[in-house]
Formats: structure tokens, sequence, C-alpha cells
């Protein structure tokens, strides 16, 4: 679980750096091909079999995933890897807090709310664009989460994932195409961007499967909150992204809730 976290962190610090070449959109675009390459090669769909009410959450999830990492590269270049992955952390948080009514997880919840006025420091030069970009990657993680589900319950294994992230593939086809011909990449920049999609996409999907087979779900979701603080790191030492000290409190503030979420619902 600690190398899918910090996999999957210092792979979007390493994408980061493609930035001047080919933007946001073409290290996404890489990344979407690693993915569905990978997805598709583990799940191996049976896409002639599929239902019509089978198609409609794998298309709204091939949707999502690709909305998912576009915002949040683009959030990325603009308030750093810190603040949007942590930003986007609050995605399956919110999923978590909002089927309870603990009076703990109300706590948790005021206390993330004030965490992220925190995080955020609003004010005239905030870039409030990047901002909103990191939330939509968190709306989108969490319709990530909850579609997921409703294809678990229709589909076997890994198919419902892999025809999703296989169809998100294609629709960057001539996204990437466009990028990468407007924009000629470097072998440095491609390099980059491979390593994003095989680091936090491939490594992460693998490292995954074989941690939820030998620890319960909810531990597996407590040690996710790891992501935002990894995130950080490894955007102070690959991208020189420093924080100031009342955003890394809020980092912290924001996976203690989590971290105190989770346990409390193991203890009832």
């Amino acid at each position: 679980m600690l190398a899918s976290a910090a996999s999957n962190q210092t792979g979007a610090a390493v994408g980061v750096l493609a930035f001047p070449v080919i933007g946001p959109a073409g290290v996404v675009a890489v990344r979407q091909w690693v993915a569905a390459a990978v997805l598709l090669a583990a799940g191996r769909p049976r896409l002639r079999s599929f239902t019509a009410a089978q198609w409609r959450p794998v298309l709204a999830l091939a949707a999502v995933f690709a909305t998912m990492n576009l915002s949040l590269y683009t959030a990325v270049g603009r308030v750093g890897l810190g603040l949007a992955v942590t930003l986007e952390f609050l995605g399956p948080l919110t999923v978590a807090l909002a089927s309870s009514r603990r009076r703990t997880d109300l706590a948790c919840a005021a206390a993330v709310a004030a965490a992220v006025v925190a995080l955020t420091r609003p004010r005239p030069a905030s870039d409030f664009l990047g901002i909103g970009l990191g939330l939509l990657a968190a709306c989108c993680w969490a319709g990530y989460i909850l579609l997921n589900r409703a294809i678990g319950r229709t589909l076997p294994g890994a198919e419902g994932s892999a025809a999703a992230a296989g169809l998100s593939g294609l629709v960057f086809v001539p996204i990437g195409a466009f990028v990468l011909v407007q924009h000629p990449p470097t072998v440095r920049a491609l390099a980059c961007a491979g390593a994003a999609g095989v680091l936090s996409s491939a490594v992460p999907f693998l490292a995954d499967l074989l941690a939820l087979r030998r620890v319960p779900a909810r531990f597996f979701g407590l040690f996710m909150s790891l992501n935002p603080v990894l995130a950080a790191v490894a955007g102070l030492a690959v991208l020189g992204q420093a924080l100031h000290w009342t955003q890394w409190l809020a980092i912290l503030v924001i996976v203690t809730a989590n971290s105190v979420s989770v346990l409390a619902a193991r203890v009832s």
C-alpha cells in the first residue's frame, strides 16, 4: 500500500516535468493510454456480452475517469501537487462521511471544512480556477467510487473498469494527437509522461489488487489518507513546490479526520 501511494504521487510529480513541452492534456493522454493498456490486459472485458444496462455505468465511468485526470493534472499545473491532490482527496472522504450520521463524523466534516478554507487561503490573488479544478477532480473521484460500486454488482472482476479505461483512452486519441502535433514532444517529455502512466496507473492498480487480497477494505481506506501527505512531499522533492505551514497543518487535519472516521466506523 505504501508502494502504491508513493508510486502514484511520484508519478504525478514526474508527469508535471513534461508540462512545459506537451502541457497537462498531453501528459493525461499518455497516462490514459497506459492505463487503458494495463487495465484491458488485466480485466480482459468481454465487450460483446455487455447489455445496455451494463454499458450505461461503464460509459459514465469512462467520462468520469477522463475528466478526473484532466482536471487534476490541470489543477496541479496551477496550484501545485500537494494542494491539488488534497482537494481531490475530498471526494472519497465526502463519500465516506455522507453515508454516516455519527456525531464523530459530523465533527470530522466540520474539521475538514475548516481545513479546506485554511488550505486554499482564499484571497484576491488566489488561483480560483485551479482550486475549482481540484474540487472538480474530487467530485469525479467520488463519482468514480460510486460508479465502480454499481459496476461491481453487474460485471465480474475488473471488466467494467477495464472497459471504461479503454474507452477513456480512445477519447484521448484525437486530443493527444492534436496536442502532440501542435507541441512536438521531446524524448524527455515523452519519457516523463510515460513514467507518469506507469507509476500513477499501472503500479498502483496492480499493487492495490495485491494489497486488497491481504488487508480489510477499511484498513486500505485508512491508508489512502497518506496520499495528500505523499503528494506534498513529492511536490517538494521533485518539483520544489513548498507549502506554507498552515497548508501542511490543513493537510494533516484532513488526513486525521479521515483516519478518525474510518477507525470510528470500525469500532462501531
